[in-house]
């Protein structure tokens, strides 16, 4: 089976649009199981036989909540395995394949945000655009510092400032060292362009809704300033699965 697995995951883009454009031009597998299960030591079985990974390592999650959510995203699958409609699996994935083993490397990565994240950089006009900026952006600021003993500068326009590095030093210090929670900060910072927002929400101190949307100012309000494309808007539903999946593996890893 570890073949099939590696057939339908491996090397599965992360761009939305990109995935789409592939998987116009092949298809899917056809479901080859009857029932996903939940099995001993956490894992996914199929057909009572272990789920893997592209890398061919047991599909396993370290609570019961989490085994289970993946499970269910199995056996919601219909006639085909659609990876697209996965966006849990391809995060287990990732970090069974990619993060376990590699948290130095994972955890720079994360780091490197700390220094030009999204939150610093504010528009200086027009103002309603600023002003929204504030409203979402610097309540994230305010917990990092008080929360953190991570004090941020916010400069306005796009040029790169440096931050102090005793801020930079503090937030790091809250990157997780779970593998599952690391991946999902990780996963968050990208999709958002902010290890802030990543650090906040797996802190628990914004809801994915709030994170989600202080991702998007300058998005929305170029969306409500020009109207919305198709594509966008495509690419930003699949984008906000993954943002879901990746909280759903904080709110269960604890």
């Amino acid at each position: 089976m570890g073949d099939i697995f590696e057939d339908i995951f491996a090397q599965d883009p992360v761009d939305p649009t990109e995935a789409a454009r592939r998987a116009a031009g092949r298809r899917l597998r056809q479901r080859f199981y009857e029932a996903a299960t939940v099995g001993e030591g956490f894992l996914v079985l199929l057909d009572g036989k272990p789920a893997r990974t592209p890398a061919r390592r047991p599909l396993a999650a370290p609570s019961r909540a989490l085994v289970q959510a993946l499970a269910e995203e199995w056996q919601a699958q219909a006639t085909t395995v659609d990876p697209r409609t996965m966006p849990l699996t391809r995060l287990a994935n990732s970090i069974l394949d990619g993060v376990v083993g590699a948290h130095e490397q994972v955890a720079a990565e994360v780091e490197k945000y700390l220094g030009s994240d999204l939150l610093f950089y504010r528009a200086q006009h027009p103002e309603r655009l600023a002003a929204r900026q504030r409203a979402h952006w610097d309540p994230i600021l305010v917990w990092a510092r008080q929360t953190l003993g991570a004090a941020f500068e916010p400069v306005e326009g796009i040029t790169y400032v440096d931050q102090p590095k005793t801020a930079i030093g503090a937030a790091a210090a809250a990157i997780p060292h779970d593998p599952w929670r690391l991946g999902a900060l990780h996963a968050i910072t990208t999709l958002t362009g902010s290890a802030l927002i990543a650090l906040a929400l797996a802190a628990d101190a914004v809801s994915v809704e709030t994170a989600w949307s202080a991702a998007h100012v300058d998005e929305d309000w170029n969306m409500e300033l020009w109207g919305r494309d198709e594509l966008a808007v495509e690419r930003h539903a699949y984008r906000f699965s993954e943002m879901r999946a990746a909280a759903m593996v904080l709110a269960f890893v604890r």
